[in-house]
């Protein structure tokens, strides 16, 4: 959901370029609006969702009559009246945080001072950072530090967490700060802290989970001939996303050892994206928080 990047961006103009030809299209991520105004502007019709009322508020506020808004999960937009009723030939999805949200010191997103450690994209709803952070099992917090955050340490700095959150439970950016210096060192800093308090948020948000049951949902809804795009921001996300395309476009994914095709049988689509699209070097100068973005896309094949 993070807005488009700097004038005559690399991936901007990647996502125009897969999307081209697309005639009704849902921003499964709306964020500000940022990308629906500017398929609008070369001429699709826009389904816009977003499961951040605040990001809804926003989108709504860009866009105008320009495209139908709505607060919903792009997790749950295949099985959504409207939607299906709406039939998108192309389909976006951004998985980044907007700026909005990040700056938004109470949404808890950022590690600045004093912000609530919280996290959550709906807003008010469900398990807070802190929840997680006071409640988890050490084993629990070490793993998502080491496989969301590649973190060396993981199981030390859950040690820490836990042994802190006895004497008093972590409430605000500050506590997690502190326990990431006393492991990582007072050498420690923002890209550390970065990718630690992201590791946190995908794990409150249920993200990579809702990614991987929401992509084959996404594909069959989009019509015959159409385009899933897909915007991530982390090894993870891309990981799943990367193999999904892959295995869409073999004809077949029976065992190597099996003697006889027994699965599909054909190719569901092909990739639009041989590699990853990535940010040039001057738009993350322009914008740093496009540095670790990857579009990929797919076609789904026309019968």
């Amino acid at each position: 959901m993070a807005e488009p990047f700097a004038h005559e961006s690399v991936l901007l103009d990647a996502v125009a370029g897969v999307l081209a030809g697309c005639r009704r299209v849902l921003d499964g991520t709306a964020g500000g609006g940022g990308h629906a105004r500017c398929l609008a502007a070369a001429g699709a019709s826009i389904y816009a969702i977003d499961r951040d009322p605040h990001a809804v508020a926003a989108a709504r506020a860009a866009l105008g009559p320009a495209a139908t808004v709505r607060q919903l999960d792009f997790a749950d937009a295949a099985d959504d009246p409207e939607i299906c009723a709406f039939g998108p030939d192309g389909v976006l999805i951004d998985l980044g945080l907007s700026s909005p949200q990040i700056d938004d010191v109470q949404r808890g997103f950022t590690f600045r001072p004093g912000a609530p450690l919280d996290m959550r994209m709906s807003a008010g709803t469900g398990m807070t950072a802190a929840d997680w952070l006071n409640t988890a099992p050490a084993d629990e917090l070490a793993r998502a530090f080491q496989e969301f955050g590649d973190e060396p340490r993981a199981r030390r700095l859950a040690g820490e967490i836990a042994r802190r959150r006895e004497r008093a439970m972590l409430a605000v950016s500050d506590d997690l700060v502190n326990a990431i210096r006393a492991v990582l060192g007072p050498r420690s800093g923002p890209t550390d802290f970065a990718r630690l308090f992201q590791a946190v948020r995908i794990v409150v948000n249920g993200e990579l989970e809702r990614l991987a049951a929401a992509l084959p949902a996404l594909r069959d809804l989009v019509a015959p001939g159409g385009v899933l795009a897909v915007i991530s921001y982390h090894s993870g996300e891309d990981r799943i996303v990367k193999h999904a395309f892959r295995e869409w476009a073999r004809a077949c994914i029976c065992p190597p050892e099996q003697p006889r095709c027994t699965c599909r049988g054909r190719r569901l689509g092909t990739v639009l994206t041989g590699r990853a699209v990535q940010p040039s070097e001057a738009e993350i100068t322009v914008n740093p928080r496009s540095r670790s973005a990857r579009l990929r896309a797919f076609r789904k094949a026309a019968d």
